[in-house]
């Protein structure tokens, strides 16, 4: 009899229910925060629909007790899974004195919190390429035995920020793993007038690294591969690129009106194959969770969000005479 997936790659049951809950969890904040916004009680959302299973299926792959992560600002579903809070989450979007991120003064979704190594992010796209760079560059110096993982949408990978920081870390070696989540769609412009290669790994054997491309959609898939990529890093390997394939449920932002550019149609197609959905349907099948077990995780994320979302809605701005706080030197 064949192993269940999850199994053969080394994951117990709990494990995989867990990366349920967080790809879960991921979807239910962000659900939340767009009703938010469209209430008129947070400035701005950016959201992770659609492609929570690259996120929680890489994260997953990862030691997140020790390696560094530069996500960017899609990544709800990278950030839950090394230790930031629903609360936290819903402080930073409510721009509240408490949010770790940046203390209530930059855009929802630039995320940041030393703690749970998650570095600062620059509202340039890309910028955080290098930065990811950076700190395998000095793992490799200081011989330390952690990987670097960066994120980013296959947009931002015709900046020049990616090419210099992949070409870098291909030149020496460096133990960072880079991870383009394609949801199809650079804002407006649609993939095949982004890319003329046939996929966005096509680039890595110009950089000297191992390119694959994989289906962003299966959390397992995407955790293997980035498991692989973790193990070459951290044994002196070098770099690898790795491409999920996903789709972007909602529009660019909520500041963006994606009818202009494509078909509800195209969206509802693209709905089908919604990871949340299909991941739970494995589990089940495979009698890692029971249905009373997924029942009893949706309660339990809806409680989280409730309290979450009370709480920063409840808590202080930040007091005016703070403006110059973590600008200037104290």
């Amino acid at each position: 009899m064949t192993r269940n997936r999850h199994e053969a790659l080394g994951l117990k049951d709990e494990q995989a229910v867990d990366m349920y809950r967080h790809m879960l969890l991921a979807r239910k904040i962000d659900e939340r925060m767009w009703l938010l916004n469209r209430a008129g009680k947070i400035p701005f959302v950016i959201s992770c629909q659609g492609q929570e299973a690259s996120q929680i299926g890489a994260s997953f792959a990862l030691d997140r007790t020790k390696d560094y992560v530069a996500p960017y600002y899609r990544d709800m579903g990278v950030v839950l899974a090394f230790g930031m809070t629903a609360k936290e989450l819903m402080l930073s979007a409510f721009a509240k004195a408490e949010d770790p991120n940046s203390g209530g003064r930059q855009m929802p979704s630039h995320f940041g919190q030393k703690k749970n190594r998650i570095l600062s992010q620059s509202s340039p796209v890309t910028t955080q390429v290098p930065h990811a760079v950076g700190i395998a560059l000095a793992a490799k110096m200081e011989t330390k035995n952690f990987a670097s993982f960066v994120t980013l949408g296959e947009g931002s990978s015709n900046q020049g920020d990616f090419h210099e920081g992949l070409n870098f870390a291909g030149v020496h070696k460096l133990p960072v793993i880079t991870l383009v989540e394609n949801n199809k769609y650079a804002i407006s412009v649609p993939l095949e007038k982004q890319i003329a290669s046939a996929n966005v790994s096509d680039r890595a054997s110009s950089y000297g690294m191992p390119g694959v491309t994989v289906n962003g959609n299966d959390p397992l898939a995407v955790y293997e591969e980035v498991k692989k990529a973790r193990e070459r890093a951290v044994n002196g390997e070098g770099p690898t690129l790795i491409e999920a394939l996903s789709y972007r449920f909602t529009a660019h932002s909520s500041d963006d009106d994606d009818r202009q550019y494509r078909e509800s149609a195209e969206v509802e197609e693209a709905r089908k194959n919604d990871a949340v959905i299909s991941f739970a349907a494995y589990l089940t099948e495979t009698g890692a969770m029971t249905a009373e077990a997924e029942q009893e995780i949706s309660r339990e994320i809806d409680a989280i969000v409730n309290e979450a979302t009370d709480y920063a809605e409840n808590a202080t701005y930040p007091e005016p005479a703070s403006a110059h706080k973590y600008v200037f030197e104290e």
